[in-house]
């Protein structure tokens, strides 16, 4: 006689439900535990909203300087293992570069048709500039850390980086003495991603908080007098992010861009709810495996890209805000002035690291054009909501470019890119990895 076998528990049922709804459902019951928080005052429901936010933000931030360094270090010294890796890498800067200048003509073209800054209406009175304005001198200056420590207690990304970098390039150099460093930072690197990912696991009550908590702080008041700004930076960030993106998958590589899409989404998803690009670098390297670029080359180019490549955050957002901060303050700018925020943003992206906001990115924007950087005050209000935005954009790029030159150099696997796993909990199927021709 045979016994039916137990109803699931709720939360089996939830770790069976696919990840993308269990994101979606976060983000909706945020939405409205903070619609109820600002609309009925309930403070306590603001808090709650709020430090579930903050606490899975700094979890994520917990495993940056470890994943960074570590990270920079593998992908480096594994380059003996790729065919034609200075090519490789020459042109995934070449895409990075190019992705870059398309963004931030996007952004300046939106900016000239919009004018966001004429009628929004603010005081400059009383606005105070950063206390530490964002050079050229101070960007370069900043890579090289005067102590190794302060880099990684201060979380400062661009100098682990450069010490990432230098300590994978030894590693080349030296050669086999230097193996046991190599194998120790990727035993350090897998123990680091296999945390994060308990923490990612986390993410749709994380995005449950950080909705619910800009919702409940902000809720639509601020959005007036930033109204144009913030509809410039979403239908930029969009145009890069659904439509520059495909034509290059359709016509640089000859990929059907809606495979990627239904792969990248998970990485795209959480960098929107996370806002940091380098919190998604695992999920980024994961679902840019899983649509066919060969993991010796993911494993250098996603953390290249993690760190480097922010078509959100340093080419698009900061085009419209200094047209924005120029009109409210009065200022005319001229084409040189376009071409130059053009150069800055292409140039200077690494400044943002990879971490949440695009501040430093915005007052090294602004000091190159001798704009007031009290316009950056300006903006803070409204950063959070559009960051999200930004860091999906930026995260997009980051897998789109190591597609686009596997495609071109031959040795993307179509077959798994053309049957994407769209679940970040799905283990992978075991098959074969075969070069193909794009």
């Amino acid at each position: 006689m045979s016994t039916a076998a137990p109803a699931p528990s709720f939360l089996q049922k939830v770790r069976q439900t696919p990840f993308w709804v269990q994101i979606v459902g976060g983000l909706v019951l945020g939405l409205l535990l903070g619609y109820v928080a600002r609309v009925q005052d309930v403070s306590w429901l603001t808090t709650t909203l709020d430090t579930i936010g903050k606490t899975f933000v700094q979890l994520l931030k917990l495993a940056v300087p470890p994943l960074v360094f570590t990270a920079i270090v593998v992908s480096v010294a594994n380059l003996r293992n790729v065919t034609n890796a200075a090519r490789l890498a020459g042109r995934t800067l070449l895409w990075f570069l190019i992705t870059s200048l398309i963004a931030v003509g996007v952004g300046l073209g939106l900016g000239l048709l919009t004018d966001p800054g004429k009628g929004a209406s603010l005081s400059t009175e009383g606005l105070k500039a950063p206390k530490d304005p964002g050079t050229w001198v101070d960007f370069l200056t900043g890579i090289i850390p005067t102590n190794i420590a302060d880099a990684f207690l201060e979380v400062n990304v661009l100098q682990i980086v450069f010490l990432g970098v230098v300590v994978g390039a030894a590693i080349l150099k030296i050669g086999e003495k230097a193996e046991p460093v190599r194998k120790l930072s990727e035993s350090i690197l897998d123990l680091t991603q296999t945390a994060l990912w308990w923490v990612i696991r986390l993410a749709p009550l994380g995005t449950l908080g950080l909705i619910g908590k800009s919702v409940a702080k902000y809720g639509w008041d601020l959005l007036g007098p930033f109204a144009t700004l913030t509809i410039d930076i979403y239908v930029g960030c969009a145009i890069v992010l659904f439509g520059v993106y495909s034509l290059l998958l359709r016509f640089a590589a000859g990929l059907n861009p809606v495979n990627f899409f239904r792969g990248a989404w998970p990485a795209i998803q959480l960098a929107f709810v996370s806002r940091s690009s380098v919190g998604t670098l695992p999920v980024t390297r994961r679902v840019t495996e899983r649509l066919g670029v060969p993991s010796e080359y993911a494993s250098f180019a996603v953390p290249f890209g993690a760190t480097t490549k922010m078509d959100g955050c340093a080419s698009i957002y900061p085009s419209l805000a200094a047209i924005f901060v120029a009109q409210v303050y009065g200022i005319d700018l001229g084409i040189g002035d376009y071409l130059l925020i053009a150069f800055v943003s292409v140039i200077g992206s690494a400044a943002t690291a990879g971490l949440t906001g695009a501040i430093v990115m915005l007052t090294l924007t602004l000091s190159t054009l001798g704009l007031p950087l009290e316009g950056v005050g300006l903006l803070l209000a409204i950063d959070p909501i559009l960051d999200m935005i930004r860091t999906a954009t930026n995260v997009a790029g980051q897998s789109v470019v190591p597609i686009l030159v596997a495609a071109r150099e031959k040795t993307l696997d179509l077959t798994a890119y053309n049957n994407p796993t769209g679940d970040l909990l799905t283990e992978d199927a075991p098959r074969e990895k075969v070069a193909v021709a794009a």
